[in-house]
């Protein structure tokens, strides 16, 4: 019964209209107690005011518990907990359990859903998800092959289902969702199949599709104003979404949406980045190919594009923008605003207004990247707000069937989706990063609904003359745009961060390490190495006044897709097989939530 009342206070059962799901999610977000959102908040801060595990007595963190998902491919996102109720996801098949906290962890349901195991092989890069999301006492799940399920949150029960996509045609899912008033926000996957990218609504309480907004096409499928919607100030025209592309290849242009969102209660807008255009062959695609490699922010109610900005136009590296957009709000340049940090996959950390869309800035958060000489910021040129391309490693001007060398980033980007953290205390961003590059070959490939439409083969490896290792974990300050400090790490850092009012840091290493690390100065504070190789988002809660760490282990996702599906090509995984062959020397399939707390005191 205390289990029962705790969850149905925290979800505010009985309550009624539009706002009740907002509400419920938000009332949770202001209860570090809990962890409601996958993303720790709608701003995407990954940031916790629980401080009871703090810089002085981490170092004596033991672990509490744990528990095993049964499933041994790449372990993406993070668990939630709401009232005394802990909810655990896996990679396919997606599964979803709930734990009763008050009673060491017993299995009050669990849902298992029934997919067809040929969407497995149109995933791109491991069968991950990014976890399940919660509000208005349901629990949402969107399955790899696109059913976008709302069950109970006590019983687990099947309340609707709805189908966002088609897995026939290369169409899959890998994100989370984001509940959002009376509306789920949900992505879509499958840009190396040539997928055309949207972001849908859907009824919480009903399933029902409120709006669609693609990334590309006509203004009537992208949800855009030509006089009211504007890039960099400027309104964006007619068909926007058609005039840089070449004939109907917009029908199959790829910027998909399956990184994270953001949401401003106070502007209803959502923020989320879109993907790379198809085919990785630019030659494929002459323009700039919008809106692929684009930030949009929308109206949450109607989908309408207020504006966006495209930060790498006419990608020619597989540069996906769709990691977390950052709010916060900040002084800048003496003026107090609401800001966006976005840290991209092409290497350059933007930030932006969030109301107006006006480009602040935009700095290298990694001094090998090398494609760009950097970002025009003169808004009196015509080049204004773009990239300004270094010809040697541009995989166009150098022709198809030809290999373009010593390109940094790699394709995985300086930071893939794996979310960096923002402690308001500091002011400082925790940012897991990449320190790869790539040889690039494109070569002319035709497009057939469902199967690879890539059109290029990678190499990669460690940035050169550096630590030798292929990551660092960053402490970055976006308004002096520089690195306050870095960790070298051997892999990539392919874990999400954790901020907390602590003075602590946590991220986990491909290796399985689990670190907590000072949030003024970086130094290592706690290690412990988990089963498998660490990819999941460190979380928090509280429970009966002790603190706990959350984080799933298992080894997968891009990085660690040669031991995840069994690769040993070294151009296999798109590149990536090669890259990390020496991870299998340090880490093994798992899969694990593993939860931490301080030793009980005498």
């Amino acid at each position: 019964m205390r289990k029962l009342l705790t969850l149905t206070t925290a979800i505010g059962i009985g309550a009624t209209g539009s706002a009740f799901a907002n509400e419920s999610v938000m009332s949770g977000i202001d209860d570090p107690s809990q962890w409601v959102i996958q993303t720790g908040d709608y701003k995407n801060q990954r940031y916790s005011e629980l401080d009871q595990i703090n810089a002085d007595n981490v170092g004596d963190l033991q672990v509490a518990w744990t528990f095993s998902t049964g499933v041994l491919r790449g372990h993406e996102g993070g668990p939630l907990v709401v009232g005394d109720v802990m909810y655990v996801h896996a990679p396919f098949p997606n599964t979803v359990y709930a734990l009763d906290l008050t009673d060491n962890g017993r299995i009050i349901w669990r849902y298992e859903p029934q997919q067809d195991p040929d969407v497995i092989p149109v995933m791109c890069c491991d069968t991950v998800n990014r976890g399940v999301a919660y509000a208005d006492n349901k629990i949402f799940l969107h399955q790899a092959d696109t059913t976008v399920v709302a069950l109970n949150a006590e019983t687990g029960e099947v309340e609707w289902s709805v189908q966002n996509g088609d897995a026939s045609k290369g169409e899959t899912n890998t994100a989370t969702v984001m509940p959002v008033g009376d509306k789920v926000m949900v992505g879509i996957s499958g840009g190396e199949f040539g997928v055309r990218g949207h972001l849908t609504a859907y009824d919480i309480e009903t399933g029902e599709q409120v709006w669609r907004a693609y990334s590309m096409g006509p203004d009537s499928d992208t949800l855009m104003d030509p006089e009211n919607t504007t890039h960099l100030g400027e309104a964006v025209g007619v068909d926007s979404g058609t005039a840089t592309w070449e004939g109907d290849q917009w029908m199959i242009g790829g910027g998909t949406t399956w990184g994270w969102y953001a949401y401003d209660p106070e502007e209803n807008l959502v923020y989320y980045g879109t993907g790379n255009p198809s085919t990785w062959n630019p030659a494929q695609r002459p323009g700039d190919n919008r809106w692929s490699m684009t930030i949009m922010a929308r109206d949450a109610d109607t989908g309408m594009a207020k504006w966006l900005y495209q930060m790498t136009p006419h990608d020619e590296w597989d540069y996906d923008g769709v990691n977390e957009m950052i709010l916060t709000e900040q002084e800048w340049e003496g003026e107090e605003r609401k800001l966006l940090t976005h840290f991209d996959r092409n290497g350059l950390a933007y930030v932006m207004d969030r109301v107006s869309g006006e480009l602040l800035s935009a700095e290298k958060f990694d001094p090998a990247v090398n494609w760009t000489s950097g970002v025009e910021m003169d808004p009196e040129s015509e080049d204004y707000g773009r990239p300004m391309v270094v010809a040697e490693y541009s995989t166009e001007q150098n022709g198809e069937d030809v290999n373009s060398t010593g390109i940094c980033p790699a394709a995985l980007g300086t930071k893939d989706q794996q979310p960096a953290a923002y402690s308001p205390k500091t002011e400082l961003f925790y940012v897991p990063t990449n320190h790869v590059c790539m040889d690039y070959e494109p070569f002319r490939v035709s497009y057939t609904a469902g199967q690879p439409y890539v059109g290029a083969t990678l190499a990669m490896y460690p940035a050169p003359d550096s630590h030798g290792g292929m990551g660092n974990f960053i402490a970055w300050d976006n308004k002096a745009g520089e690195i306050k400090w870095s960790l070298p790490e051997q892999f990539s850092v392919w874990s999400g961060a954790l901020a907390t009012a602590g003075d602590v840091v946590f991220y986990g290493t491909l290796e399985g390490y689990a670190k907590a690390v000072h949030a003024e100065t970086g130094e290592e504070l706690y290690s412990f190495k988990t089963p498998s190789g660490i990819i999941g988002n460190f979380m928090t809660y509280e429970h009966d006044g002790e603190q706990y760490i959350g984080i799933l282990s298992g080894v997968g996702g891009w990085a660690g897709i040669g031991l995840a599906a069994g690769l040993t090509n070294p151009n296999d995984g798109l590149g990536a097989v090669g890259g990390y062959a020496a991870l299998s020397d340090y880490t093994a399939l798992g899969g694990q939530l593993t939860v931490f707390k301080l030793p009980d005191s005498e």
